[in-house]
């Protein structure tokens, strides 16, 4: 009896919390809380102008999908979506390939995977924030972490892998760089004889490291490449055509680079993990808790994991079944094997993949002609890439939308939560009309 009196109790009370950090993960997250009936603000240093402008594109996976349609985010994102059907894994020095289709997902899935511009996403996040009436919105604002008025129930640091709420908190981080260096850049591309059809990505391993081909619109694709850190400085500050001739040399048969959207850049790549994700109320989220090597696309859909783990606790918790100071606890419990699970394999690619090591060559060629060959290790290996960890686990590979159990999702629910009684009307039915 006491319980449910506590419980009660919690429900009975606007929940609230704090999220430092309004980059992709940030600004999702707080979208997340607001959708499970919390009062959240949203605070970053940057103007909405500067987090606008970021030029590169994300992998999107069908776990960030099926996240993005619970919070009714993914019809305003279709029109800048380019979808992938097919996914090509070429390891040149073993001179084999794998092609991934979508035979290898279940039968209602449209897509491998989709690549998004940042600034569409960003554009898209920061509108639908400035119009939902439970989110404080204080960008371009630089001071302390603290503010004024009631405590939050949760801190959120979505302040990326330098955080300086993790660093405050005295919470340890473990890292490990590669000595690579990634360069990024926007790419038009023309297909020639032997090429793949559109609407196919590629992951080309290489002895000096990982490089992705992803299809953007309108034959336009964002290439991936990593190699050596004094060699990307080079590739950076070559004109854009000498940039082009050297991208040619190491893109996949086929295909050939025609111009240059942008100019290139470079940024050092690792792989970094917060042994402990939370301490007290704050959470730690996104690249404050984690990295991994950008082989396979799965950074930010890693990040949007955290959130959708936080988004249904926050919504048990708005339900009166979860003790909002439970939370942090409850997340690093469900997190820690996906990620460790994420990091060591994209670390095992990297390792086994892009190496110059011969003896490697036979269990290289060995991987992928067991992947050729047995549709049913491609599927696994999908699932993962996908899904993460529970697309690993028995009957959890369905690809439709899911909503929470115990909280409405998408526009509606951000409506709802324009007024405190309308969330505290939708909070105490909810926990009344289930057991």
């Amino acid at each position: 009896m006491g319980r449910n009196r506590q419980h009660s109790t919690a429900t009975s009370r606007e929940l609230r919390a704090r999220v430092i950090g309004a980059g992709p993960t940030g600004a999702l997250a707080a979208l997340a809380l607001a959708d499970a009936g919390w009062i959240v603000e949203l605070r970053d240093r940057l103007d909405p102008s500067a987090l606008l402008a970021r030029e590169r594109a994300y992998a999107i996976s069908q776990s960030s999908r099926i996240l993005l349609q619970q919070l009714g985010l993914w019809a305003g994102l279709r029109p800048n979506l380019s979808p992938f059907q097919r996914l090509q894994l070429e390891d040149r020095a073993a001179a084999r390939h794998v092609l991934f289709g979508l035979d290898d997902l279940p039968a209602e899935a449209a897509a491998i995977g989709w690549i998004l511009g940042h600034r569409p996403l960003m554009a898209l996040l920061l509108e639908r924030l400035s119009a939902a009436a439970s989110v404080s919105l204080q960008l371009g604002v630089d001071g302390p972490f603290e503010s004024p008025g009631p405590a939050p129930d949760l801190v959120l640091a979505c302040d990326g892998p330098r955080s300086g709420l993790r660093r405050q908190a005295r919470l340890p981080w473990w890292e490990h760089r590669y000595g690579q260096s990634c360069v990024t850049a926007t790419v038009a591309l023309s297909q020639g004889h032997g090429a793949p059809t559109s609407g196919c990505a590629w992951e080309c391993f290489r002895p000096e490291g990982p490089l992705a081909v992803l299809p953007l619109e309108r034959g336009w694709a964002q290439v991936v490449w990593s190699c050596g850190k004094e060699r990307a400085e080079r590739l950076t500050d070559l004109s854009p055509s000498a940039f082009l001739d050297a991208l040619a040399a190491v893109l996949p048969g086929g295909l050939e680079p025609e111009g240059l959207r942008d100019q290139p850049r470079a940024f050092p790549v690792g792989i970094g993990l917060a042994p402990r994700l939370s301490r007290g109320r704050m959470l730690l989220v996104g690249e404050a808790a984690h990295r991994c090597h950008p082989v396979g696309g799965q950074g930010l859909n890693l990040c949007w994991r955290d959130v959708a783990t936080i988004h249904r606790l926050a919504a048990l918790a708005r339900a009166g079944r979860l003790r909002a100071a439970a939370i942090p606890s409850r997340y690093a419990l469900r997190r820690r094997l996906d990620l460790l699970l994420t990091l060591l394999s994209t670390d095992l690619l990297v390792r086994l993949f892009s190496n110059r090591q011969p003896l490697l060559l036979p269990l290289r060629r060995l991987a992928l002609a067991l992947l050729r060959q047995q549709s049913a290790l491609r599927r696994l290996a999908l699932a993962m890439m996908e899904l993460g960890l529970p697309g690993l686990l028995p009957g959890r590979r369905d690809l439709q939308h899911h909503a929470p159990a115990h909280a409405a999702s998408g526009p509606a629910a951000l409506s709802a939560a324009a007024s405190g009684h309308q969330r505290q009307r939708l909070a105490a039915g909810d926990a009344a009309g289930r057991p």
